[in-house]
């Protein structure tokens, strides 16, 4: 088989992969960033649990989705922005709307989804929102892993100013910085011996406070203006 040959054979593959209702459901359900789990995937593509898996496991094979693992949970995204290319461009071929997909999150207290700790760094809507930002002001970079950040010069200049000693961080026996995944947001907040340098940082400069009885944290009003005037995140 000449490389041509194999080249449309591989898409032929792939193709098969989307072109199937059930799995195409899946994929579309997962072009807003969200991650979900298998059982949420089953849902919308009414399907099984058993075949839902079955179809996870295709599209795996074929790099389409990616899995996650968090604590018990297993959670599935789209392998990449090209893969969510591909979709879009799919879809301009469909005259239809998509129906927005709510995922079943366990309910839990309005303030541990606001902010929270995770392990020993910022969570919840505020740590999502703050990697967010990071990346639009272009302080993260990935590096060589999938799920591995390095800090860019600006970015070294920005945590340094708030004290934050970048080099000593890449010394310690822990994972420099990578996108570990928020379990109320389905989208990832900063993890890593950075995430808990900057909770440490927001904490000494009482930009937030933590709970005495659980995971919850408060940003102080101070720590709203400079939330606000350093990153951009407007916390309500």
């Amino acid at each position: 088989m000449n490389v041509e040959q194999s080249d449309e054979v591989a898409v032929a593959r792939i193709a098969g992969a989307i072109g199937e209702p059930a799995r195409a459901r899946m994929l579309f359900s997962l072009m807003d960033g969200h991650a979900r789990t298998s059982t949420e995937l089953a849902v919308v593509a009414d399907v099984s649990a058993s075949t839902a898996s079955a179809h996870l496991n295709r599209l795996k094979e074929e790099r389409l989705v990616k899995v996650i693992t968090q604590g018990k949970h297993r959670f599935y995204s789209l392998d990449g922005p090209k893969v969510a290319r591909v979709l879009e461009g799919l879809s301009v071929l469909v005259d239809q709307p998509r129906r927005k997909f709510a995922p079943n999150t366990p309910a839990r207290p309005a303030r541990l989804r606001a902010a929270r700790v995770c392990y020993d760094h910022l969570a919840g809507h505020l740590g999502v929102s703050l990697h967010d930002q990071f990346k639009q002001l272009k302080w993260l970079s990935r590096a060589s892993a999938d799920d591995a950040y390095e800090l860019t010069n600006d970015g070294v200049k920005a945590l340094e100013s708030l004290g934050v000693d970048v080099e000593e961080l890449r010394k310690l026996r822990r994972r420099f910085a990578y996108a570990c995944l928020d379990w109320s947001e389905r989208r990832p907040h900063i993890g890593g011996a950075l995430g808990s340098a900057l909770l440490h940082a927001a904490l000494k400069r009482k930009w937030v406070t933590r709970d005495l009885d659980s995971r919850a944290i408060q940003v102080t009003n101070v720590g709203r203006r400079e939330l606000l005037a350093r990153f951009g995140v407007d916390v309500l």
